[in-house]
């Protein structure tokens, strides 16, 4: 790929040591720098598992430090919130699995896969409710009870399993993908001509969020099984997201449509980086160019919809939104074309911020705030923020590992 290392190589300052901190105990010193992107998630995985560890459920905390009047507002409308919260929702706890999955896929260290197998994946089965079938991962631990299931956290682990069989090649990992997959399509049906809901529970809107990553997940087990039924499902679920969900205006998706046809014209980074990820999976796999074409004009729409140039201790910078999660499922569409394209600007501002965010908005502890351009007020610090950049700096490590 011509001029593609030269993309991704900027100017930056480099400051701290080299360390690989354990998972145990205290981290190491603070690692800083590009080219240390492993050793950052590294660093970033040792601290979340000590900060937020919640010992007596094998499980970790939503916030650091614990909130006890934490009240989640990213639930289903009329979902029961669960009062005096223990440990974290779903969604959170599944962002340190996709960092730990992602480190695994960059390194084969045994320790990240040590990790997986017994602390996070046996943490992660006290969310699997089997009692309703087909059976999939309620949003709050089932020692609570009951609670909302929603499609799109399932596709979230569904899309860390493939990771997890295609680096380990153990079948239940496959398994578990596909158990889950099964759950995550149970929310298709008619209505709107097809879709998949938002919530199980709360049947009232088809989202972009629970439809583009679930043909990534179609795209990528075709890829693991050779199955054509994955394949035509991707395409079909593609489509129908494209056709009803895509913003001619700017290539950018919209949130969600309800079942009257009314559509919620919120945009989010991640559902645009889900539509760019499963265009360049669906173009590889068919060499239909409209996919990547698609992908193409979705990547430069976001850049020009949610990008802004903010001022900083250290001059103006572009910066991606205040929702680093988002941000980071962005960045799993972005690399994607970027490998397939080799257009460096979306992949480069996002590893800018990434490296910015931690050496400048850090706070005592380590952790992140919501915002990658100034130092957080945030008393609490969610999990979700800081369990995402486990990921991105994994995939940025690996971004540069693919183009030298």
């Amino acid at each position: 790929m011509v001029g593609t290392k030269k993309i991704l190589i900027f100017i930056f300052v480099f400051t701290g040591l080299f360390f690989c901190a354990g998972y145990a105990g205290v981290p190491g010193k603070k690692v800083e720098g590009i080219g240390n992107e492993k050793l950052i998630a590294d660093f970033i995985l040792a601290n979340v598992i000590r900060l937020y560890d919640v010992p007596e459920h094998g499980l970790l905390s939503e916030t650091y430090p614990v909130n006890p009047n934490q009240k989640v507002n990213y639930l289903a409308e009329g979902s029961t919130q669960k009062q005096k919260q223990e440990v974290s929702f779903l969604w959170p706890y599944s962002g340190v699995i996709s960092g730990t999955v992602a480190l695994y896929a960059l390194t084969k260290e045994q320790k990240y896969l040590d990790l997986m197998e017994k602390r996070l994946l046996p943490g992660l089965e006290k969310y699997l409710d089997r009692s309703r079938q087909p059976g999939g991962y309620q949003s709050y631990p089932t020692f609570a009870g009951r609670s909302d299931r929603f499609y799109d956290d399932n596709v979230w682990l569904a899309l860390d399993f493939c990771s997890l069989y295609a680096s380990t090649k153990n079948k239940r990992y496959l398994d578990n993908a596909v158990e889950t997959y099964d759950f995550v399509y149970s929310g298709w049906d008619g209505s709107l001509n097809g879709g998949i809901y938002w919530c199980e529970q709360k049947k009232t809107s088809k989202n972009t969020c629970s439809n583009a990553p679930s043909a990534v997940l179609g795209a990528r087990l075709y890829q693991l099984t050779g199955d054509e039924k994955f394949l035509s499902r991707a395409i079909e679920t593609y489509l129908w997201t494209k056709k009803n969900l895509w913003d001619p205006a700017d290539f950018v998706y919209w949130d969600n449509v309800a079942l009257n046809g009314d559509i919620d014209k919120r945009k989010y980074t991640y559902n645009s980086g889900q539509m760019i990820e499963a265009g360049v999976l669906l173009f590889q796999l068919t060499g239909d160019k409209e996919y990547l074409v698609d992908a193409q004009k979705t990547a430069s729409g976001v850049y020009q919809h949610f990008t802004t140039i903010e001022s900083t201790v250290t001059g103006s910078k572009v910066f991606y939104p205040d929702s680093p999660w988002f941000n980071v499922i962005l960045f799993r569409g972005l690399k994607a074309l970027f490998l397939v394209d080799g257009n460096g600007k979306f992949v480069q501002a996002m590893m800018e911020n990434a490296h910015y965010a931690w050496n400048n908005t850090a706070d005592e502890n380590n952790l992140l705030g919501k915002s990658w351009s100034e130092k957080s007020t945030q008393p609490y610090k969610w999990l979700l923020d800081n369990a995402c950049m486990i990921e991105l700096f994994a995939e940025l490590a690996d971004t540069h590992k693919r183009s030298d």
